[in-house]
């Protein structure tokens, strides 16, 4: 298939989906993104947010898999199209933030440390063993001792989501050290206060930026992981900061971004919506009324790029990756979901059976 971008471009009204949905569409009309030039993946991007919420609500409502009948996402794993709605965000909501009420400084450190390895055998280990866990009470060779053992024991103590740098500046050769006296430099320093009197996501990105080892990406990841819980009360839809996936999602989508950078076509994206799924014929089932944020547009960029490797394999983005490595497993016991309450989901969702029923302490 030609590399050209006006061939791409045409290619949406030529290729079909494996979808079930609707699949007609008519062209991106130019005046609409332009001077941007939009590749037939774009129009996969948003048919591809429609049966991954469709997927979570069948699995809401307790349906037998398979959740879909897009072959694809039958055999791979695929995020949430909402962010808070994969399982580890969920645990960070109902677990780490709002499963005890804590100081703002414990409660930053929990979050932190959740984080920092974003894995929940991790957290569950240390809990067991040290619990409860709370700033107020750590203790640096306690959880080095207990991590360390775990590691001697073969255990995974990080997730693969994404690569924590080894924030080598703190002077240790094992990951998890530097990364436990990352987290004491931002007690020392008062982090917890300081962002909870910030106005502003971008404000405290860059706070979080200005530790060692936290980069773009991370530090982003980071305030939205603070902004579920009350430190913070910023909009999702106030800044963005993609990530390597997602650039390379919108590097599939778009031959041409025609001068606007990635984060500007997000906002673009998210501002759109509405308009694209009307175009495109798609009904899309939001978060009991909650649309797609800056968030979860740019989640929506990172799957699609993985989705696009089997979907579109002529379409090439900046990896050249060509197969998805993580297969889709049922599972084995039905989620609950809460959200925080700011959103002023949970009462809705109590009424339709999903509300998490574990008491809150």
């Amino acid at each position: 298939m030609s590399r050209d971008p006006e061939h791409l471009a045409d290619q949406s009204v030529q290729l079909g989906f494996i979808f079930d949905m609707p699949q007609h569409s008519s062209p991106v009309p130019p005046s609409l993104l332009a001077p941007a030039v939009a590749t037939v993946v774009y129009d996969t991007y948003w048919r591809f947010a429609v049966e991954r919420q469709n997927i979570f609500f069948r699995r809401f409502a307790g349906d037998s898999p398979p959740f879909s009948r897009d072959q694809i996402m039958q055999q791979y794993k695929f995020t949430n199209a909402y962010r808070a709605s994969d399982r580890v965000s969920q645990y960070l909501i109902q677990t780490v933030i709002y499963g005890r009420r804590v100081s703002i400084e414990d409660l930053f450190f929990r979050i932190l440390l959740f984080k920092l390895f974003n894995r929940i055998e991790t957290w569950e280990l240390l809990d067991k063993t040290v619990g409860p866990i709370l700033w107020s009470e750590y203790d640096f060779r306690r959880y080095d001792r207990i991590l360390s053992n775990a590691l001697q024991l073969g255990r995974r103590i990080y997730s693969a989501a994404y690569i924590m740098p080894s924030a080598l500046v703190f002077g240790s050769a094992r990951k998890h050290r530097n990364h436990l006296r990352l987290l004491e430099a931002m007690m020392s320093d008062e982090v917890p206060l300081r962002i909870s009197a910030l106005r502003s996501m971008r404000a405290a990105f860059e706070l979080l930026r200005s530790y060692p080892s936290i980069g773009d990406f991370l530090a982003y990841q980071l305030v939205t992981d603070l902004n579920y819980s009350d430190l913070t009360d910023f909009t999702e839809m106030e800044f963005v900061m993609p990530g390597p996936g997602a650039k390379d999602g919108m590097r599939k989508c778009f031959a041409s971004l025609g001068g606007l950078t990635e984060a500007d076509m997000i906002r673009v994206v998210a501002d759109r919506q509405a308009e694209e799924f009307e175009r495109l014929g798609l009904t899309f089932r939001s978060l009991w009324g909650r649309s797609l944020q800056l968030i979860d547009c740019q989640n929506l960029f990172c799957e699609v790029d993985k989705y696009a490797r089997l979907a579109h394999p002529d379409v090439k983005g900046w990896t050249g990756r060509t197969r998805i490595k993580q297969k889709y497993r049922v599972p084995r016991e039905p989620m609950r979901f809460w959200y925080p309450p700011k959103w002023g989901l949970n009462d809705v969702i109590d009424k339709q059976g999903g509300i998490d029923c574990v008491s809150r302490i």
